[in-house]
Formats: C-alpha cells, sequence, structure tokens
C-alpha cells in the first residue's frame, strides 16, 4: 500500500505511471483548462490527469482530473481495488460489532490501532503550508489561477476546497467540500447546503451572533482530499478517515490569523471568518448534475490571510455530466461505506449507483429478501439514514442479481416489472441540487421492488400486450402522423418474451399547451400502440440512441408523484424539461455546454 505525504509525491506517482499528461501550451482559467478537462475525461476510463504549466496571469500550474479514473482513485487510496479498503472496515467491523451505522462509521479510523490515526500537531519550525505569507491587505485571491468552469458560471470558483470548521457547542471539527465562488481580492461565496455540517456549525454560530473562524486548504494528499468529499455524520472528523485511509496521521498546522488547523502540507491555504448574517447572491454554477445550480443568497467568506508552499501546484477538478471526476471519487465511497451500512442491513449483499443518477437520483439494491414486504422495509430503512435519506428512486433486486451490471437489472425489469404492485412513491428530503421536484429541497420519491414473490406477497398480477409489436415503417407512421408534436422514436429493453414489458421512448416537442399530460393522453388513447405498455417522453433535441444519456435524462429530470402517469395498466413518464404547462412554477435550470450562446 502506498500513502503520500501531500499531493506532489502523489503528482510524482502519477507521472511514473503515465497517468499525467503534461499540457505546456499558454491556456486561461477562464473556459480553456476546463474545455481540455471535460474532453479528457470523457476519454475511454476517464483518460489522463492534467497539469497545466503554462496558466495565463498566474506563477502557478494546475492540476486536474487526477482522481479521474480507476486506476488514479485506487492509486490515491493507495490500493488495488477499492473494496480492499472496504475489506479493512469489514474485518473491524466483524471483530467489534458496533450497535449501528454511526457507531460503525466511529469506529472506522481505530480498525487497526486507535493511536495511529487521529490528526497531529505540526512538530518543525515552519509548516510548507506557510511558506509564503500574505495577511490584510496584501491577500489578492486573484493570484491563484481559479477555474471559470462553465460559460454561464457567476464567476470563477474554487472547485476543490477542505474547508475546515468547528462547533461553536461541541468543539468538533468537520471538513467538507463547499465550492467558493471568488468575489473579489479578499471575499468568496461559501455555498454550503442547508443539510451539511458546515451549514449546521454556522447556524450555531448565527444563533449565537457570534463571527465564525473558517479555514480552506487547496491542494493535500489524496486520501486528506477524499475524505473531505466522505458523508460522515456530524461530530466525526474527516482527519481521522484520511489517517485510517492512509495509516499514518494527517499532520495539522495552526494557521496565522483565526484559531484553527489546517494540514500542514497543503498547497495553499486560505484563513478568515463568516459573519452571520451577511449574505451574497451566489451562483449560477456548473455543477455535477450536468446543469447549472441556480443563484441563491449564500454566505460570505472574508479572507484575512493566503498562504502557500513556495512552489505550489493548484488542484481544481471540474464537475458535469458524468462522467467526470467526480464520479470516481463517488465510487470510492460507494464502496467503503457498504460494510457500514451493512451493520445496520445486513440483508443488503451489494448496491450500486449509477453514474447517470448523479449519486443522489437513484440506487440499485441487491437483498437477501428473508420475508413479506421486506423490499419495501429496505427502502423505508434507506430512506431514513444520513446520505441515502436524499435518494429519489431505489431499485431493489435479488441478492443473486448484480446491482451494478446494466443489462442484468433492465432484463428485471422487462421480465419481473408489475405497474400495479411494484411501485411505492413517498414524500422526503430531496438533495438541494434536484430541480424537478415542484419545491425546493422536498419531494417525491420512487421505490421499485424487482425481487421474486415471497410466500405471503400477493402475486404480480402483469398483463402482456396483447398484440404483437407493429413495424418500424408503420410505428414511425404512427408517431408521425398521429401524434402532434412527436419528432421521434426508439423501442426499449426488446424482449424476445412476449410476456416482457414492452417500452417505446418517444421524443417530443412541448408548447405552452402541450405538456407532459398531453401526450400522455394521445399515447394512451391510441389502439396502434397498445403493443407498449410503458412510455417515457423525452425532449425532441436529444438522441434517444445515446443510451446514457436518456439515463441521465429520466433519472434527473423526472418528479414521481407528477410526472408518472398510468392509466388501464399502462405508463407514461415524462423526462422531458417542465414548464408551467406540467405544473412546474420553478426556474429549469440550464443544461452545461460550452456552445456560444
Amino acid at each position: 500500500m502506498t500513502s503520500y505525504k501531500h499531493l506532489r509525491e502523489f503528482l510524482d506517482r502519477l507521472e511514473s505511471a503515465g497517468e499525467l499528461k503534461h499540457i505546456d501550451e499558454p491556456v486561461s482559467p477562464h473556459l480553456d483548462i476546463s474545455k481540455y478537462t471535460d474532453a479528457e475525461s470523457k476519454r475511454p476510463g476517464g483518460g489522463k490527469g492534467l497539469l497545466f504549466t503554462n496558466v495565463r496571469k498566474s506563477a502557478f500550474p494546475v492540476v486536474t482530473n487526477i482522481f479521474g479514473s480507476d486506476r488514479r482513485i485506487c492509486m490515491a487510496l493507495g490500493v488495488d481495488h477499492l473494496d480492499d479498503l472496504a475489506r479493512r472496515v469489514r474485518e473491524y467491523i466483524e471483530f467489534n460489532p458496533p450497535s449501528g451505522l454511526r457507531d460503525a462509521i466511529g469506529a472506522l479510523p481505530m480498525a487497526l490501532d486507535l493511536a495511529k490515526f487521529p490528526p497531529r500537531n505540526f512538530k518543525g519550525k515552519k509548516p510548507p503550508c506557510q511558506e509564503v505569507v500574505r495577511k490584510g491587505d496584501e491577500v489578492d485571491l486573484s493570484l491563484l489561477p481559479v477555474l471559470h468552469c462553465w460559460p454561464r458560471d457567476a464567476g470563477p470558483f474554487i472547485t476543490l476546497p477542505l474547508v475546515i470548521t468547528r462547533s461553536l457547542v461541541t468543539g468538533r471539527r468537520n471538513v467538507g467540500m463547499y465550492r467558493l465562488q471568488v468575489f473579489d481580492r479578499n471575499t468568496t461565496g461559501m455555498h454550503w447546503h442547508i443539510h451539511k455540517d458546515g451549514s449546521h456549525y454556522y447556524n450555531e454560530y448565527a444563533k449565537a451572533g457570534k463571527r465564525m473562524p473558517v479555514a480552506v486548504a487547496i491542494g493535500a494528499d489524496p486520501a486528506t482530499v477524499y475524505s473531505a468529499t466522505a458523508p460522515m455524520p456530524r461530530g466525526i472528523d474527516e482527519m481521522m478517515l484520511a489517517g485510517f485511509i492512509r495509516k499514518k496521521p494527517v499532520r495539522m498546522a495552526k494557521c496565522l490569523t483565526v484559531d484553527m488547523e489546517v494540514p500542514a502540507e497543503a498547497e495553499f491555504v486560505l484563513e478568515g471568518y463568516v459573519d452571520p448574517g451577511e449574505l451574497r447572491l451566489e451562483g449560477p454554477f456548473g455543477d455535477h448534475t450536468g446543469y447549472y445550480s441556480l443563484a441563491d443568497d449564500y454566505p460570505v467568506f472574508h479572507v484575512t490571510a493566503l498562504t502557500h508552499r513556495k512552489n505550489p501546484v493548484y488542484n481544481a477538478t471540474l464537475v458535469g455530466r458524468p462522467p467526470m471526476e467526480d464520479c470516481y471519487l463517488a465510487k470510492a465511497t460507494e464502496r467503503l461505506f457498504l460494510p457500514m451500512l451493512q451493520t445496520v442491513f445486513p440483508e443488503i449483499k451489494d448496491y450500486w449507483f449509477p453514474w447517470e443518477g448523479v449519486f443522489h437520483n437513484i440506487v440499485v439494491v441487491a437483498l437477501e429478501k428473508e420475508y413479506p414486504g421486506h423490499a419495501q422495509k429496505i427502502m423505508s430503512g434507506l430512506w431514513g439514514q444520513g446520505q441515502m435519506s436524499f435518494c429519489k428512486a431505489i431499485a431493489v433486486v435479488d441478492a443473486e442479481i448484480d446491482p451494478s451490471d446494466p443489462a442484468a437489472v433492465l432484463r428485471q425489469l422487462a421480465l419481473r416489472f408489475d405497474l400495479s404492485s411494484d411501485i411505492t412513491v413517498t414524500k422526503g428530503v430531496l438533495d438541494v441540487l434536484d430541480h424537478s421536484s415542484p419545491v425546493a429541497n422536498f419531494g417525491n420519491k420512487i421505490g421499485i421492488d424487482l425481487t421474486a414473490r415471497f410466500p405471503g406477497e400477493p402475486p404480480r398480477d402483469r398483463q402482456p400486450p396483447s398484440m404483437a409489436p407493429p413495424s418500424d415503417p408503420y410505428l414511425a407512421g404512427v408517431i408521425k402522423n398521429k401524434i402532434p408534436g412527436a419528432v421521434g422514436y426508439r423501442r426499449l429493453m426488446a424482449e424476445a418474451d412476449p410476456a416482457a414489458n414492452r417500452v417505446l421512448a418517444v421524443a417530443v416537442e412541448k408548447r405552452s399547451d402541450r405538456g407532459g399530460r398531453y401526450f400522455a393522453d394521445v399515447l394512451f388513447y391510441l389502439g396502434e400502440l397498445s403493443a407498449f405498455n410503458i412510455f417515457i417522453l423525452f425532449d425532441g433535441d436529444i438522441d434517444l440512441h445515446d443510451d446514457s444519456l436518456i439515463l441521465w435524462k429520466l433519472f434527473n429530470n423526472t418528479d414521481p408523484g407528477r410526472d408518472l402517469m398510468m392509466r388501464g395498466g399502462r405508463l407514461v413518464v415524462d423526462a422531458c424539461k417542465k414548464g408551467p404547462a406540467d405544473g412546474h412554477d420553478r426556474e429549469w435550470p440550464d443544461e452545461l455546454t460550452f456552445d456560444t450562446f
């Protein structure tokens, strides 16, 4: 196992492994680096890490995409396979059974030896992160090559910051990753969502009417960077998780202008404070959902000191429609947290978050089913557990099905899914970035039971279509001539089994008087389409033959309570953009693109 003292040790390792590509031509932080990074991220296997050595108007090189492949994320965390970390966790959990998920996660850093993993104080004369110091009026954030990531972003954003806060009540530290929009030479936005620990600690300071100290590290060893992204319970120090992954503690250094500690080996550090009650409009920002998150008011971070190493490297990431670098960081979380989730739900054999669901819109769970209603019990249980509570859709399959095999899961959907009995719709908290719900942060969720019926459960009452599927020429004529606004179609999940669900994707062009329910009424009415029992509506400008694209649209654009329309044992799902004609009055965000507008 390899661990790294700081970012540059990891870059040297990537270099020697042929995993780091140098871009030596002049590039601007304004879109240029993003375009390179987006193209590289979309290469098969995630491409290479990128080192930009000649950044206009900056003395500092920039690295991106260094975690963006299966190989590089394993190298970053010092393992051959991501499940290796999970095995370390499982070994300890099985030896010292915790009482619940929180105990399991809290015990994680103690899996080998408690004394090895808590962070330690830096003992030298001057920590590397403070080799160059600018305080007060000397602070100038324009010195940093902060990326303007997407054309409609409100400005440059620091995208891979380790934001360090401390509870006013308990004194416990949190390290989270919250983007920072650079407003001017010494202020940024502080984009912590309402569900995040940083926001919770901010509320403590606001209630007390006190100024909140904050420190931000940019560029650290990869285990520390990853740990800032991990969904740890409140009060459990992410630096403990970093120590567990590294098998040695993170050295922390005292800040110069605030009473906080930061990783001593960080490339850059921003010290400062947030004043309760001071808000400023932040965003829009091209987010990991593949859409712009909308502008809103967020706290302001005042920078009182900017420190860095003598020859620092600025570490950034670009997020957008998957696959991107953040997908691989999220995959590490998926594998690492499985054994901890199994302490609460031992009947879960495995699970999978498809990238197209951007890690909060859908999870597929493989279940060792033991009794009637077990699948529904798991759905309810997961919706009550930490970050899983944000998940909008849960599909449950039997234990012998590999949940990460899309073909196997889709086959269960085609041959087993019963519209009348396999759907559970409920309401609950949603991720802040969910744009499909009629209201923010709260909305409908769906569970889909694809498990075999257990004795005592009512049998499925699937009624396969009585008609044979029509020929493509005939179908094309129906779509073109009998559905005003329809511009294309594609058969999905075409199974030879006559009892299989038959799914038809239809591309449509909506108008103010022609929303999703209009198209659903037409599709239900047309006898020529009675051979299909499931229809999915997509916007007319998307490629229906791009499997990843249509899944991304389906998972991100659908509110289960509004956009699933059933009649007579048939279903229409509206995965299009929504507007007032669909009963959606919230602003719908734009999709990310580098195209000129």
